[in-house]
Formats: C-alpha cells, sequence, structure tokens
C-alpha cells in the first residue's frame, strides 16, 4: 500500500552533493520495491549512478530521480506477521507532525511516501546536511545549536498524543491519497534498556555480540547497585506523565541544512517519558567529553597518544573536558523549557537516562572490539555515577528549574 502525506519541512533542489558520510549502496535490483515506490509517486526512479547510501543498520539511498527530485529512501525491519512496527511508529510521528504550528522550532525531512507493505519510506533529501556528529567532532555544535535542538525537542514533548477534531474529540487524520489514517501512537514501553538481558543475555544475543560487547555487558550485569537503579528508573517511568518522544535520540538524527536544524528517524517514536530525550542528548555530550579525554591534542603523538595516560591525568582532563562540554547541555536545557514544561521529577529522571545512554553507547562502539578501551571503562564509571545519584547531577549538568514558569 502507498500512502503519502505533505511535507512537513520545505527545501530546495539543488545539484549539491551530501556531506554526510557516504557509503556503497545496495544494489537496487536487490531491492525492486524502492523504485516501484518512486514511480507510484510519481517521482521517477533512481538510477545507480550518483547513487550514495549513509550507512547505519537500514538499507537507504539517496539521490536524485529520473524525475529531478532528491530523494532519501529507506527500509525498515518487517516482522513475520508482515508489516513493520517501525515503519508505523514513523509514521504515526508523521501524523502528529502535521498539526505543528507554522514556525515550530521542530523540523523533519518532508514525507514522501511510503510502502507499508515492503517497508520502505521515502523523504525529501536535504542536500549538503552534516550530521550533529560531524558537527560535535568539528566543534561546531555549538552552545546556540544545542539551544535550538532543544527548543526542538520541546516542542515534539508539547504535542499532544493525538490532534484534537472539531467535536473535541481525537481524530487521526487520513493521508493525502486517502489510502488508509496515519497509525496511532505507540504506547508499548521502550525496549531500551533490555530488563532480562541485566540478568543474563539469551543465547541468540550472545551469538550476534562482539567480545567487547559481552564485556560491557558483563560490567553491567556483575554490579547489583546498576541493575537496581536501572530497576528504579523503569518505575519512575512509568508513573512520570508520557509524551509524545523520539526514544532514540543521538547526535546522527540531527541534520544541518542551510542553517536549519531538523531532526529524523522516527522508527523509535512512541509515547514514552520525555526525560529519555532529554537524558539521551545529554548522555551523547557526556558520551562525547568522554571520548576527547583520550583523543590527541596538541603536541601528542598519534592517534592512541591518550591512552597512556595515568590516573591522575585521565581525572584532570575528564575534568576538563565535561567542563567545556555541559554548558551545551545546559544551552539545550533552556531552549527545551521555552517549548514545554517539565514535571517536578523530569530533570531527575533525565539524569539517570542521562546515565544509561553512557552505557548503551560504550555497549555499541564495543561492536568492533574484543576489549573495553579505557573510554568505554571511563563511560561506564560516569554512568554508574549518574544512575546511582541522579539528584545529585541535576546541577552539575545545567538542569535547573528557573524562578516562573517556562511558556
Amino acid at each position: 500500500m502507498t500512502t503519502t502525506t505533505s511535507d512537513t519541512a520545505t527545501t530546495s533542489d539543488t545539484a549539491e552533493q551530501p556531506t554526510l558520510q557516504r557509503f556503497q549502496p545496495t544494489d537496487l535490483d536487490a531491492s525492486p520495491e524502492v523504485n516501484a515506490l518512486l514511480e507510484r509517486l510519481g517521482l521517477g526512479s533512481l538510477a545507480t549512478e550518483g547513487l550514495t547510501s549513509f550507512g547505519g543498520r537500514n538499507d537507504n539511498w539517496a539521490g536524485r530521480t529520473s524525475g529531478g527530485h532528491q530523494v532519501f529512501v529507506k527500509t525498515v525491519a518487517r516482522i513475520p506477521e508482515g508489516g513493520s512496527p517501525q515503519l508505523e511508529r514513523a509514521l504515526a510521528f508523521e501524523g502528529l507532525a502535521r498539526h505543528l504550528p507554522a514556525g515550530s522550532p521542530l523540523r523533519t525531512p518532508g514525507h514522501l511516501g511510503s510502502d507499508r507493505t515492503a517497508a520502505v519510506g521515502v523523504y525529501r533529501l536535504l542536500p549538503g546536511a552534516r550530521s550533529g556528529s560531524e558537527l560535535a567532532l568539528d566543534d561546531e555544535f555549538d552552545e546556540e545549536l544545542c539551544r535550538e535542538a532543544g527548543r526542538a525537542v520541546g516542542a515534539l514533548h508539547a504535542l499532544p498524543a493525538a490532534p484534537a477534531a472539531a467535536d473535541g474529540g481525537t481524530d487521526v487524520p487520513a493521508f493525502a491519497d486517502g489510502d488508509a489514517d496515519f497509525p496511532a501512537v505507540d504506547t508499548e514501553e521502550a525496549p531500551l534498556p533490555p530488563m532480562p538481558w541485566l540478568e543474563a543475555l539469551p543465547w541468540s544475543a550472545v551469538q550476534e555480540r562482539s567480545m567487547g560487547q559481552i564485556a560491557a555487558w558483563r560490567l553491567v550485569q556483575d554490579d547489583a547497585e546498576v541493575i537496581a537503579a536501572l530497576h528504579a528508573l523503569r518505575a519512575a517511568e512509568r508513573s512520570a506523565p508520557h509524551a509524545p518522544t523520539h526514544c532514540d535520540l543521538r547526535f546522527d538524527q540531527f541534520l544541518r541544512h542551510d542553517g536549519t536544524l531538523y531532526l529524523c528517524d522516527w522508527e523509535e517514536f512512541r509515547l514514552a517519558d520525555p526525560a529519555r530525550d532529554v537524558g539521551a542528548f545529554a548522555g551523547e555530550w557526556l558520551f562525547h567529553a568522554t571520548y576527547q579525554v583520550f583523543a590527541p591534542g596538541t603536541g601528542q603523538d598519534g592517534p592512541a597518544a591518550g591512552f597512556g595516560l595515568d590516573h591522575a591525568e585521565i581525572i584532570e582532563r575528564g575534568a576538563a573536558s565535561l567542563r567545556r562540554h555541559t554548558p551545551r547541555i545546559t544551552a539545550f536545557w533552556q531552549g527545551y523549557l521555552e517549548q514545554h514544561a517539565p514535571d517536578p521529577g523530569l530533570a531527575e529522571r533525565a539524569a539517570a537516562f542521562a546515565g544509561w545512554h553512557m552505557f548503551d553507547r560504550l555497549l555499541a562502539t564495543a561492536e568492533l572490539h574484543a576489549t573495553l578501551n579505557p573510554v568505554a571503562r571511563a563511560a561506564a564509571g560516569i554512568g554508574r555515577t549518574l544512575l546511582l545519584n541522579p539528584a545529585g547531577a541535576v546541577a552539575t549538568l545545567g538542569f535547573t528549574q528557573p524562578s516562573g514558569s517556562p511558556r
């Protein structure tokens, strides 16, 4: 079934090539549903020449169609029964995004259409865009851009769970072509952290993970205090007010194009604790700050220079790196408060989710390693501190509530 919606962002087609890190895409002959969908949408088809991919866990293609349209096409996982919960969640977001007010700080690349049976989505490509990861590495994700990111996430959390109908009830709008309604926003609990894995990894997961990842999981499983803190965080999350939440917020999900910040990748979107997103953004900066402790600086020799630091040097450089990066977390929070009034416990829960995010990122980065390097162990230590004492981290992260009500 093909579906289309109006764009949630307006961009111009240009010949400029994307500056995101590019990869060789999967052969389109192996995915005939891609061009079939593009043709049905009246966009033309993609040719092999000039086609690129941005990597990631899902197959994707970026380029200009024969009809002259710059598009980004992505497939997502399908379940055996048919369909894709990931695509359904992304489409649920598109339904709510249609109701964003003009000038909203939440912007996302325009959705051009989807095939819900084949689990394929088509979006307007943002030529020349740079990801938040690239901006952070180049020290260009500055405080003003972080404040803009906070406004975007705050606007997301301020959205109603379903748009209001004229009769005072709720109504889910139809797709532009009338094929189907937008799906309802998912209310299932977010999958991370996977609580059963705190006791033991299933054998199927062990087979799919590197020795570094297994070692990282052992750090969690052998720490009774961390496990108790994660259970407490889950309990607090269940009793917290829920809102439309991204639930997979990372630097990679932000794109800057022509001076405008966009937020993308909505496959985990659902009603959840908004502290997840706030904590994830803080956790991204904390992990980045930890990495910078071991990154070579002026006068250092070689890419692994920082790995020779003794404990005192690690503490000194770590404190300096955190002081340098936490103002960006504070700027994000200030922008957030401009758009959304948090519940009284959100800041503390966000600090705890930042702690979980440190473990989540080290688990991801350990995929290509046989052992845990000093960056991973340092990240685990910071994550543990945040999880065990989130209240004590609120002020350090800048999650302070200003006098008077925001907005």
